[in-house]
């Protein structure tokens, strides 16, 4: 498993001017301080470290919490986003597909993995927020992934007896659920992904050598 180690010191700054950006409601001030953390230290101890505490501490409830969230929000998002993308290069997927669980707005975890993977040359088919359940298992089907990850911000998306069902009609996947939603245990074949560091690892350790498109998978309908 990749290692979280940011100094002390380090994160203490980067979680001030991060700040001082946001309640300014500059995104594009926040974005380019965590693509110079992310340079210098890694998405997995950026994400672990500076990112993830300071969404948590956001209490979002006056007018001006809510837009600074809004700020920090995007900035990060675009942060991640741009981090070592080159336009026009495609970098390998290893049959990692990424998706947000149905009504969930929030996934910006998966910008993380997907800029983690990026980090170590991979890439990812990332499908973005709100995918519907009834939309998974054709995405599937279509993209022939070995590695299905799944991002639950709250509860109210995080529907634990989905993901087992729709892991078990799909016994060849590695099926995972990401973020804080998943409050239900996620039984086998489900598993549940409590870092970026441990969701990079699970994503890097399907085989790249494996030929997704030979895999037979079932056409199991999912309601």
């Amino acid at each position: 498993m990749l290692t979280v180690s940011m100094p002390v010191d380090a994160v203490e700054i980067a979680h001030k001017r991060v700040s001082l950006a946001a309640e300014d409601l500059d995104g594009n001030r926040v974005a380019t301080v965590l693509l110079e953390m992310a340079r210098a230290w890694g998405v997995p101890a950026l994400w672990e470290q500076v990112c993830r505490p300071l969404l948590a501490q956001l209490p979002g409830r006056t007018a001006i919490e809510i837009a600074v969230e809004h700020a920090l929000c995007e900035g990060v998002r675009v942060g991640l986003d741009v981090y070592l993308r080159e336009p026009g290069r495609s970098l390998p997927t290893g049959g990692v597909l990424l998706a947000g669980a149905e009504k969930e707005a929030h996934c910006l975890g998966l910008n993380a993995l997907s800029a983690a993977l990026r980090e170590q040359g991979r890439g990812c088919l990332h499908l973005g927020p709100a995918l519907p359940w009834r939309a998974l298992p054709s995405a599937v089907n279509r993209a022939r992934p070995r590695t299905v990850v799944l991002w639950s911000q709250t509860p109210v998306t995080g529907r634990a007896y989905r993901l087992v069902r729709f892991a078990r009609d799909f016994p060849l996947l590695r099926v995972y659920g990401a973020g804080p939603g998943w409050i239900e245990p996620l039984t086998a074949p489900a598993n549940h992904l409590g870092t970026l560091p441990a969701a990079v690892a699970a994503c890097l350790a399907a085989s790249p050598g494996r030929d997704a498109h030979h895999i037979r998978y079932g056409s199991v309908p999912y309601r």
